[in-house]
């Protein structure tokens, strides 16, 4: 069945300098995974749960990114922007309850519909069991790892400073979010008045982080809801992340269960 009331926005403007060769010729989200890109992996969990409203933004190498039914919008500047930058290269598009994905993550149907099931402004999947998958993946795993501490009620009161500790991780920041109407504008009004005041959390608006933007709607008073998830995703960030067994046997779980 068609879900006709929220839109997808793709953030796949990135170079993907740590896993070349792969993405000499292409962006990072068309590399391929057990023969499969991560792009047309996200699109397959995507619609499977009848969402095709799905605008990309794109950058890098974004000749390739021409995929029919999926609307493309440019960050002409990837190569000196970031996150939030290329996010608000598609603020037109921010009409309506959206879903924001990063280009360079898989997750599974049942990720996407905990998600779905979030009535709040800003929701944010973390996963809860991310410390035995970070470890596979980096051999200074913390040096890798972001805070994220919650609030009784399950709201984040911090993400993404660096870690001094285990203790101030209490979930991984996946790059999976969704906001209501009321959530844009309150992602929206944060930034502006960064373009005003020229930074935001202490960073160029140009150079800031997705974490940065969220650490200040949170800062601004404003709730950021955490849904927790066990597994059932991958990053491919590095030529290492293409390689690891375990990133082989959770897309085939996740193609399996759709």
């Amino acid at each position: 069945m068609k879900n006709s009331k929220i839109k997808v926005i793709l953030l796949v403007a990135g170079e993907g300098k740590r896993l070349r060769p792969y993405t000499l010729d292409k962006p990072k989200c068309m590399v391929k995974i057990d023969g499969i890109s991560l792009i047309d992996r996200q699109l397959s969990v995507l619609r499977s749960e009848g969402i095709d409203d799905i605008v990309m933004i794109g950058g890098y190498k974004s000749e390739a990114l021409k995929i029919e039914g999926i609307r493309l919008k440019l960050n002409s500047k990837y190569y000196e922007t970031n996150m939030v930058w290329t996010l608000f290269c598609a603020e037109d598009e921010m009409d309506r309850e959206v879903i924001v994905s990063y280009g360079d993550i898989v997750y599974s149907r049942e990720v996407l519909r905990e998600l779905l099931q979030s009535t709040s402004d800003i929701s944010i999947t973390i996963d809860k069991e991310w410390e035995s998958y970070w470890r596979m993946r980096n051999e200074d795993f913390l040096n890798d790892a972001e805070t994220l501490k919650l609030l009784k009620n399950g709201n984040i009161s911090e993400i993404g400073k660096k870690p001094r500790s285990l203790d101030e991780i209490e979930g991984q920041y996946m790059g999976l979010m969704k906001f209501s109407v009321r959530g844009i504008k309150h992602i929206k009004e944060i930034f502006h008045n960064a373009l005003d005041s020229g930074e935001l959390l202490g960073k160029s608006v140009k150079n800031a982080y997705m974490t940065d933007l969220l650490q200040a709607v949170i800062n601004s008073g404003k709730m950021v809801k955490a849904v927790p998830v066990y597994g059932d995703w991958i990053e491919v960030d590095t030529v290492d992340d293409l390689e690891l067994s375990i990133s082989l046997e959770r897309v085939r779980h996740i193609n399996y269960n759709l």
